[in-house]
């Protein structure tokens, strides 16, 4: 029992001496700062999404960490006292990985169409508030800024989507992120598809399903496409037809 008091006793004189030289007893290691949500979301994307848009699913799901923590700081996004910019970028931004968190939560999947409610019912969070896919869309992005363009960045998880960009949207850069976004898409010949023999060109259903947003704009279906397509224009005597949507998951192989 002497021992062991004085063995104890030794052990607080040496802890008391390595406090008074100045020696920590632990070292406490401050966690590196988070980065700037876009910029998080940015390296997110460059690991997970291939040059085609295509999604690495079935990787996200074995390690889905990152998206979690991307996910709660959506969630606790203060979009009230953003920059319009800004605000805009991150519901762009916020939208596109919410549609993969909600994929990752029930892959596999062949197709969010398989998901009753995916786009009007289920309801995901973000900014603090509880909402849909579809009122994300609408009442955060196509209402307020009334820009086509967003239609070119929002993927909904389908490879009838346009390619789902490998960074992130950011505010000071939006503008010209969006131009260049839909130029690429415009351009893309499996989006735009044109048929000079037949003199035909068939154009994706989002210009048939959101022709209002368009029409706001001043020019709709190939009149729209034709200010992005840097010497390729659809002439306008060609037949405008709409081609099936591809709702098949955008997963890579």
């Amino acid at each position: 029992m002497n021992l062991y008091i004085t063995i104890r006793r030794l052990g607080r004189r040496l802890a008391v001496g390595a406090c008074l030289w100045g020696a920590p007893l632990a070292t406490v290691v401050a966690a590196p700062p988070l980065a700037p949500l876009p910029a998080a979301t940015s390296a997110f994307l460059a690991k997970f999404v291939n040059a085609e848009g295509n999604v690495n699913y079935a990787a996200i799901k074995r390690n889905p960490l990152e998206l979690k923590g991307l996910l709660k700081r959506i969630e606790a996004f203060d979009a009230a006292n953003a920059k319009p910019a800004d605000r805009e970028a991150f519901y762009l931004n916020a939208y596109n990985l919410l549609v993969i968190g909600e994929v990752v939560a029930r892959y596999p999947l062949v197709s969010v169409q398989k998901v009753p409610g995916f786009f009007d019912k289920n309801l995901v969070s973000v900014a603090g508030e509880k909402l849909t896919l579809n009122d994300l869309e609408a009442q955060k992005l196509r209402q307020p800024y009334a820009d086509p363009r967003v239609h070119f960045a929002l993927v909904c998880g389908a490879k009838g989507c346009p390619r789902l960009s490998r960074a992130a949207y950011v505010g000071n850069q939006l503008d010209a992120q969006l131009t260049i976004q839909t130029r690429t898409v415009l351009q893309d010949p499996a989006f735009i598809r044109v048929d000079t023999k037949t003199h035909k060109v068939q154009l994706s259903q989002i210009f048939k399903w959101y022709e209002a947003d368009f029409k706001a704009g001043g020019k709709t279906g190939v009149a729209y496409v034709n200010q992005y397509r840097e010497g390729k224009i659809v002439p306008a005597t060609y037949t405008v037809d709409y081609y099936p949507y591809d709702w098949a998951l955008n997963s890579q192989p």
